[in-house]
């Protein structure tokens, strides 16, 4: 466009008076100044001061600073302009500034024109909503800083320095809170602060002025400066109404009754504001500290679901509020609005933040993006928020941007309509009308689903749950009624449930936590009457519920969460074992929300990477948290196992591949841990060797039901030690060099340490080293030469039975491949047969008259003659037997592919080697499921009667004299 009216007639008609009426003013400011405006970007120019009449007021206002605008560049750039270049501009501007007036004038004057600035960019279209929401919170906070720069440099002139009892000069910290804190300030938005300070003290002067007073003096003269308008206007409107006991408590307070104030008077609300907690200017280290400190109170250790309960709760007194005021047309608070985008981020930034540091964010776009990315959220929904965010954002600034106004309300003027879809791109009122309705619809159903309040309860006079639970029926009718919902003994059932009811758990509970846990019971009661057995899994939910009702936001979740009630009710009826594990470890609650994840553990690649994420979301440094993070991933794992086990998801011999992959994951990532934690202090372990340095190497080797790849729910992990260390200087490289055989001692106790250790998250596996080399006497690490002789002149036949079924699962790939030509070496060796027999079967009698069943018609499956044992030493004693003609029977530790060696070797049949294995997965079966029952591992005869038969006779035609 080449001259304002031609410009001009591109305006809608309606909107071209203003602008004429503004024009008019600006040329008789320009005329009077000696401006001459004669080349300018007229069509932007126009759509400016036809969509904000604050920034057509202030070029009139100052032409000659408008035309140095324009003169700049910075209104037609295509990058934003620095913070810092906005920084050193008002730096200048303020360097001979020496009393608050001149303060306050030049503070107005600058606010004005950057604003200028901002809204130009976004009008014309130059600007993204990140980019303007980012400009207008580094506006805010270089002109809190500076600010503050110069009043507390006067009140330090005027009263001293303000100094903790160590004589540490103090300073004020500025927290930003709302959308200054979240980077995502409004274009006319009230700022909402809060005052603090590190420590109480004294001002450094003679008489002395306390710190309180102090910064309580220069908060009230940094509010003045900023929120009292004058003829140039004002800063910022500025609230302090959310800092601790709101306005009638103290402007400012330390660090310490800061704390103190949200640790024990610090309700839900405030936990939701102080996500956007933000240091804004000031002591920024110190402030840091402080958020850091209050970082428990936000984001709780555990999963926070009463989260949806508060912001519910919240949602609907501001819905009422915006009732009241007829502000349904706030694009703000009312329906679909932008507080209900930010509750559903809020929502599960509270739930999810303790555990997970990637949602400790104050940017609501990046949570509802990690959201999506860790599918909390369905990327189809996040997507939708994200673009009603920004139109409604958009839309925010526009209607502010008008007259530098705090206002949220769509406007009634015809005029003012237009003026309104036409900014943000609409011919017309209708159709911008029709397009925000489509946002506000989309947000309004998000929210439902993700706020979905749970089933109200019955208001019914006749006998139900809810008033069994609530009320004092007649105990024949409540027994009359449980026996009709299929619960056997229901008079039991009844006692147990008044038990609960007037027991401690239930009497010492929370106003709030009793008011959840009536909400929840009746729901439990109705749902556990669709299983198989109500009376026993009631039992084992109540169990559960004793143990989580103190923390009544476990109790939010199984109410607000219908599908993670229905998920754990169905895997409490299923196994005791997994109730048990979750009584244990209520944090697994969570992976009741989803069933997808829940019944389909990942593979082994899969396991590395999730034990990784786990990892992440701790500090490396701290070692409680590692050793936590690493409990609650193994039973996080076990978990999904257990369900996928009883719901028939997965196989039995899946079953152990999955729990010993979690395993061996676990303990690679142990030894991970352990070497880098013992590497900055005693270096590397290095030997010398034919003259050759090298670095010596670790492995841990797996025996028993590990080494075998046959490991069940709370198996102990038989594991013994070796190092390759040898020859001459055999001592680590560090600054505190130790001999070899030191370091790995060190490096198996730190291993054992954080595998056995039990703490408040229980342990991972309880270890067994009595394979080693001299058992209990020998060392808890061997070398491998030492292992070798041992193993070649010294190790009983039973230690050979044990090496069949051994294997590295971590350490140094060299060392592994060394381990197992040894193990080759030793279990390929000619046997004499007869004596080789002797021997197994020997040991074996032994241990079935101490570990077998003495009971009457009753079958150990492990240990009495045609069990798992019977099996496994059969096995046993055909490779050692055999390995030396056919070493191909080596190439695998389990039973299974044993006996497919058997069989393809002709040493055993193909219908006893099929016998066998059908014996063996079947007896093993019965296990896994007593396992999960909780129950030993004795079945009646009868059960397994033709699979021990079978077992019996091969072990006679193997195993006696006579062969």
């Amino acid at each position: 466009m080449h001259t304002f009216e031609q410009a001009l007639a591109v305006l809608p008609p309606a909107l071209q008076a203003e602008v004429v009426t503004h024009w008019q003013h600006f040329s008789d400011a320009a005329a009077r100044d000696g401006v001459s405006l004669t080349i300018a970007p007229w069509a932007a120019l126009v759509r400016v001061w036809a969509t904000s009449e604050f920034v057509a007021r202030s070029c009139s206002r100052e032409p000659q600073l408008f035309q140095q605008l324009l003169d700049s560049d910075e209104l037609t750039a295509t990058e934003p302009a620095k913070a810092s270049h906005c920084a050193h501009r008002l730096a200048a501007q303020l360097a001979d500034v020496a009393d608050e007036p001149t303060l306050m004038t030049v503070l107005r004057r600058f606010r004005r024109w950057e604003m200028v600035r901002i809204a130009w960019r976004d009008l014309v279209g130059l600007a993204s909503l990140s980019e303007t929401l980012s400009a207008l919170t580094g506006l805010a906070d270089i002109l809190l800083e500076a600010a503050l720069d110069k009043i507390y440099a006067w009140h330090c002139q005027r009263f001293g320095v303000p100094q903790d009892d160590q004589g540490n000069a103090q300073q004020l910290v500025v927290l930003g809170m709302g959308k200054l804190g979240g980077g995502e300030l409004n274009f006319s938005s009230d700022i909402d602060l809060m005052f603090t300070f590190p420590r109480k003290g004294h001002t450094d002067t003679r008489r002395g002025m306390s710190n309180e007073d102090f910064f309580r003096r220069l908060g009230q003269n940094l509010i003045k400066v900023l929120h009292e308008p004058t003829a140039d206007g004002f800063v910022f409107r500025i609230d302090m109404r959310l800092r601790p006991f709101g306005e009638s408590g103290p402007l400012v307070m330390h660090f310490d009754a800061f704390e103190e104030y949200y640790q024990n008077h610090g309700r839900d609300w405030e936990r939701y504001a102080m996500i956007k907690a933000r240091v804004c200017a000031g002591d920024h280290a110190a402030g840091e500290e402080l958020l850091e400190r209050l970082r428990p109170f936000i984001y709780r250790r555990y999963l926070d679901y009463s989260a949806f309960e508060s912001l519910r709760t919240m949602k609907a007194m501001i819905s009422r509020e915006v009732e009241r005021k007829s502000m349904c047309r706030n694009v703000k608070l009312g329906p679909g609005g932008i507080r209900e985008i930010e509750f559903i981020g809020q929502a599960f930034q509270l739930i999810y933040g303790g555990r997970e540091p990637a949602l400790r964010q104050r940017s609501l776009l990046s949570v509802l993006d990690y959201l999506a990315a860790g599918g909390r959220l369905p990327a189809t929904a996040v997507d939708a928020l994200n673009q009603a965010y920004d139109f409604l954002r958009r839309v925010e600034n526009r209607l502010q941007a008008w007259s530098d106004q705090q206002t949220h309300n769509l406007p009634s003027d015809a005029i003012a309509k237009l003026r309104l879809a036409w900014s943000m791109g609409f011919a017309d009122w209708e159709s911008f009308k029709q397009a925000l309705l489509q946002h506000t619809d989309c947000v309004s159903a998000q929210f439902a689903q993700v706020f979905a309040a749970a089933p109200e309860q019955s208001t019914s006079t006749e006998l139900d749950f809810a008033s069994l639970w609530s009320e004092v029926p007649n105990e024949d009718n409540v027994v009359a009624y449980l026996a009709a919902r299929n619960f056997v003994e229901p008079a039991e059932v009844w006692r147990k449930l008044q038990h609960f009811q007037s027991g401690l758990t239930y009497r010492s509970l929370s106003q709030r936590g009793r008011e959840r846990l009536d909400k929840l019971m009746p729901l439990v009661l109705e749902a556990v009457t669709a299983v198989a057995e109500p009376t026993v899994t009631l039992e084992r939910l109540i169990q559960l519920l004793e143990t989580i009702a103190r923390r009544s936001v476990y109790l939010s979740l199984l109410f607000e969460k219908p599908q993670a009630l229905a998920q754990l009710i169905k895997l409490c009826a299923a196994s005791v074992w997994i109730a048990r594990h979750l009584t244990r470890h209520p944090l697994l609650l969570d992976e009741l929300l989803d069933p997808v994840t829940l019944y389909h553990p990942p593979e082994r690649s899969g396991l590395g990477l999730e034990l990784q994420r786990y990892l992440e979301q701790v500090p490396a440094d701290d070692e409680e948290q590692v050793i936590d993070a690493l409990r609650h991933f193994q039973q996080t794992q076990m978990l999904r196992v257990a369900a996928a086990d009883v719901s028939d998801a997965i196989p039995l011999m899946v079953v152990s591949d999955h729990l010993t992959e979690i395993a061996e994951v676990l303990l690679r990532k142990v030894l991970e841990l352990a070497w880098a934690d013992l590497l900055p202090r005693f270096g590397v372990p290095i030997c010398t060797e034919d003259g050759q340095q090298r670095e010596a190497h670790f492995a841990i080797i797996a025996y028993g039901k590990l080494g075998g790849i046959e490991l069940n729910y709370g198996s102990d992990l038989d594991l013994v030690f070796l190092h390759d260390s040898a020859g001459q200087q055999q001592h680590t490289n560090g600054q505190r060099s130790i001999e070899n055989a030191a370091f790995f001692a060190k490096l198996v106790k730190r291993i054992i340490h954080w595998v056995t250790t039990r703490t408040a998250a229980g342990e991972l596996y309880e270890v067994d080293t009595r394979l080693r080399p001299s058992g209990r006497a020998g060392l808890l690490v061997s070398s491998l030469d030492a292992f070798i002789e041992y193993q070649q002149h010294q190790a009983w036949t039973w230690e050979h039975q044990a090496l069949v079924r051994a294997r590295v699962v971590a350490g140094s790939t060299a060392l592994a491949e060394q381990f197992e030509a040894i193990r080759r070496d030793v279990l390929s060796r000619e046997r004499d047969p007869i004596q080789l027999r002797r021997e197994v079967r020997e040991m074996r009698e032994r241990m079935r008259e101490e570990l077998g069943s003495q009971e009457s018609g009753a079958f150990h499956l492990k240990q009495d003659p045609g069990g798992i044992a019977d099996i496994e030493f059969m096995v046993q004693y055909a490779v050692l037997a055999h390995a030396h003609r056919y070493p191909a029977l080596l190439a695998y530790t389990d039973n299974i592919r044993q006996l497919d060696g058997l069989e393809e070797y002709g040493i055993l049949s193909v219908t006893d080697a099929t016998l066998l294995r059908d014996a063996y997965r079947d007896l093993r079966r019965h296990i896994h499921r007593l396992t999960l029952q909780e129950q030993p591992n004795l079945v009646p005869l009868a059960a397994v009667q033709s699979q021990r038969e079978a077992v019996v006779r091969i072990w006679r035609q193997l195993m006696e004299e006579t062969q």
